[in-house]
Order: C-alpha cells, then sequence, then structure tokens
C-alpha cells in the first residue's frame, strides 16, 4: 500500500481497469498472425536463430510428414545417452559435459584433468563474500540470491565489460564453479535468518566433482553416498542443455546481442528460470504430490488416483489450473530423453533409500501411466503425452535430502554451462540485436491540458 490514500484509490482504478478493459481484443492476435510465445498456430517454435550447441529431436519427416518418435537430445552432436552411458564408471559428468558445451569436443584424459582443476580453483569466493554480500542480506528466494551475488561479481572483476571470448569463457569458468556454493551458503544464511537454525558453513574441495561438493556444502554432516553423488551428477548433465529456444537460453541470447556483459546477461537468465512456468516447474509437481497423497491415501487405488488426476483437467482439483504438472512436453511426445534417464536413478535410489521410498516410486509411475491415458483421451488424439524432465526431478531431489528452496537453483547450477555456450555463440557470431516486432493496437489521442482530464 501508498502512503497516499488519494493514490491508492487511483491504483485500485487502474487495477479495475486492467482486470475489465485492459486486455487486447483475443480476435486482432488471428487477424494480424501474431506468432504469441513465438509459436505457430500449431504449437511448432517460430525459428528465430541458428546453433551447434544443442538439438532437441521429437519427429522424423517420412514421406513429407512429421512422425514422431522416442525424443532425443544432442550436445554437440553427441546423443545424451551415450553421454551418461559414458559416465557409468568411476567418473563424474557434469565437468565433462560443461567442456562439450563450451569447446565443441569431448575432452581427452589430459584435458580433461587440467579443466577439473580450474573448475575447483574457481569455486572460491573472493574475500569476505560470504560475509559482506550474501550473510549480509538473506534472502527467502535462493535464485535471488544467485541473481544479486552474479551481479556483485561484477565489481570484483578487473575488467567485467571485456567481451573478448577469452575474457568472457574466464568469466563464465567462475560463475559455473561459483554457483553451487552460492546458492548453499544462500540457503544456510536464509535457514539461519529465518528458520532460527544453526548456521553451517563448509568450505569447497577443489578435489570434489561439482555434484559431491553440493551435498557437502548442504549437509551439517558432509557425508554422502556413492549413488548420491552419481544421481545428482546425472541431473546436473541432464539440465545443462536444452536447446536455444528455451526461455531462459533465449533470454541469453537476447541480452548477449545488446553487447552487455556477462553478469547483467546471467542474471537476466536467472530471472527467466526463476518463473514457475520455466524453472520452477519441478517444485509444481512436487507439490502436486503432497496434494495428491492428502486426498489418495492408498496409493495402489487406481480408481481413486484416476478420479483424483481427472479433477485436475476439470480445474476442480490442487490449484486448478487445468494441469497433472511434469506431464507433456513443447516438442517431445512419445518421451523426453531426459525423463527417461531420470526415472532410471529415481528407481534406484529408491531401492537404496527403502521400502518406503520404492513404494512412492510406484506412485509416481501409476500416476505417469494413469495422466498420460487421461489427457491424451481428453484431447482426442492418437499423439501420446509423456512425463517430462520435472515430473521425477523434484522426487530425487527430495530423495537427495536437498530442500525445496533449491529445486531451482539446482536447475540453474546445471543450466549456466548451457548458457555460457550459447552466449559466447552469440558474441562469436557477431548476431544483430534481437529485436521483434510489436504491432500497435490502440488508438492516437489529442493532447488534453491538465485542467480538461478526467477519467
Amino acid at each position: 500500500m501508498f502512503k497516499s490514500e488519494y493514490f491508492n484509490k487511483l491504483v485500485d482504478q487502474y487495477v479495475r481497469f486492467c482486470a475489465d478493459s485492459g486486455q487486447i481484443d483475443q480476435n486482432l492476435y488471428l487477424e494480424y498472425d501474431v506468432k504469441r510465445g513465438l509459436r505457430d498456430s500449431d504449437g511448432k517454435g517460430v525459428l528465430t536463430g541458428l546453433t551447434e550447441i544443442s538439438d532437441v529431436v521429437a519427429f522424423q519427416n517420412v514421406d513429407g510428414n512429421r512422425v514422431p518418435i522416442p525424443g532425443e537430445l544432442y550436445y554437440q552432436g553427441y546423443n545424451v545417452n551415450s553421454l551418461v552411458q559414458g559416465f557409468s564408471d568411476s567418473r563424474y559428468g557434469f565437468e565433462e559435459t560443461t567442456f562439450l558445451l563450451l569447446f565443441g569436443e569431448l575432452p581427452t584424459k589430459i584435458q580433461l584433468e587440467e579443466f577439473i582443476k580450474v573448475i575447483g580453483e574457481f569455486r572460491e569466493l573472493p574475500e569476505n563474500f560470504n560475509r559482506d554480500v550474501i550473510m549480509k542480506a538473506p534472502s527467502r528466494n535462493i535464485m535471488n540470491v544467485l541473481q544479486r551475488c552474479v551481479l556483485t561479481l561484477y565489481s570484483y572483476d578487473e575488467d567485467p565489460d571485456n567481451l573478448s571470448i577469452r575474457h568472457v569463457l574466464e568469466q563464465s569458468l567462475g560463475l559455473i564453479a561459483r554457483f553451487p556454493v552460492i546458492a548453499a551458503y544462500g540457503y544456510q544464511s536464509y535457514r539461519h535468518k529465518y528458520l532460527d537454525s544453526s548456521l553451517v558453513i563448509h568450505r569447497p574441495k577443489e578435489e570434489l566433482s561439482t555434484a559431491e561438493n553440493i551435498l557437502r556444502l548442504l549437509r551439517p554432516d558432509p557425508k554422502f553416498t556413492d549413488l548420491e553423488a552419481k544421481v545428482l551428477d546425472i541431473m546436473l548433465v541432464l539440465h545443462a542443455e536444452h536447446g536455444g529456444g528455451n526461455n531462459s537460453t533465449f533470454t541469453t541470447h537476447v541480452i548477449s546481442s545488446t553487447g552487455t556483459d556477462t553478469y547483467s546477461t546471467v542474471a537476466g537468465s536467472l530471472g527467466s528460470l526463476k518463473g514457475p512456468r520455466h524453472g520452477g516447474a519441478n517444485l509444481k509437481v512436487q507439490q502436486m504430490f503432497d496434494d495428491l497423497k492428502q486426498n489418495v491415501p492408498d496409493w495402489e487405488n487406481e480408481e481413486a488416483l484416476r478420479k483424483y488426476l481427472t479433477s485436475l483437467l476439470d480445474k476442480n482439483g490442487f490449484d486448478r489450473t487445468g494441469l497433472i504438472y511434469g506431464m507433456g512436453h513443447a516438442v517431445y511426445t512419445i518421451s523426453d530423453p531426459r525423463a527417461v534417464i531420470l526415472k532410471e536413478c529415481a528407481k534406484q535410489l529408491a531401492k537404496e533409500k527403502g521400502k518406503e521410498k520404492e513404494r512412492e516410486f510406484e506412485l509416481y509411475d501409476r500416476v505417469e501411466r494413469i495422466s498420460s491415458e487421461l489427457i491424451t483421451a481428453r484431447r482426442n488424439t492418437l499423439k501420446p503425452v509423456s512425463a517430462n524432465v520435472d515430473f521425477y526431478s523434484g522426487f530425487v531431489y527430495t530423495m537427495l535430502r536437498i530442500p525445496t528452496e533449491l529445486f531451482t537453483p539446482m536447475f540453474a547450477i546445471a543450466r549456466i554451462s548451457g548458457w555460457a555456450a550459447h552466449r559466447i555463440e552469440e558474441l562469436v557470431n557477431h548476431g544483430k540485436i534481437i529485436r521483434p516486432a510489436y504491432k500497435y493496437v490502440g488508438y492516437h489521442k489529442e493532447y488534453l491540458p491538465i485542467e480538461e482530464r478526467n477519467w
């Protein structure tokens, strides 16, 4: 509320106007063929750029027709399934994936060893940064902590506006290395201030992987199992990149095209990812399942599950949006390759955690199957609907004892690798400033002296 009673009334009047008359006539979008959300009428994304960094494949062309296929995801030309299988030994994969995204090829053994050393050296925050920046103004939202810290790191860079590829790469590696530390310290400071918990601060270890350091930094007793670290590592790999068209990566291209600095660009990307329709989707899945458990105590009762899920589609249950969160994707139809891999990880981790988690995994599997049937029938189409990467990620995070406040920041910790690669790609190609058009559909007005104005 504003201090001025008059201004509060004015704002109330404006809000009523926005609700009653402020919306643009929806028919005008059809009349002017506006690509709402930069998507064609069939839902296909409008082509706005070219990239060599990653490829998202959900269809193949057969006799001129688009035929759905099991989803495929490629990083710099390599199938992500092959990458994950290649990490199945004792090696962690996120650092190797980051190298691939940035340099375009998989590293040799020596290159990877040196790259891991560089990341380890970069993890340490500037002197007193945790005390003076993170702890001095804790936030309930860790994404805001990341944004604020990224912008503050601009002041610690001796040449922050330098757009040479070497310098941007160095800036990017610094952010990639520090994101887990900032997120963990931001969370610990939040718990200390707002939840009255003990302040636990562990230093990152250079010799540990990103996944291992995350678990170490978050837990009062910095212990974790090998499977926990490996599953988290795979999650980071799967979230590291997903083409240039997703909202936050497109934001990276848009802001980079203006010629601004790396820190401002990444802060903008973080703002995009924070939205519940993008990076916050896995949290909505978790909240939906919490609501389901309250309404359907017998998890094996498929009829009760079907009734609950139907109520969601009818906008009568949970948040009344008509959505079953975690189901469906803008590109994938038959399957999201990330969800397929993550489901197997969830199954393995649930087995390690015990019977109760195995029972919960079976609930997720059941809901996935029933939801697919219901949504397909509701749309009256043969086009299948599959689980997306968000469906199982919240469940996995919960089993890893990662708090809900860090669900979206965990996405950012992984996706910063893809953002960095796309920023460099934008700078290398010297693209034009990205400036789409908006059609003016208002009307022109005559200027009125202040004494004659009345609205």
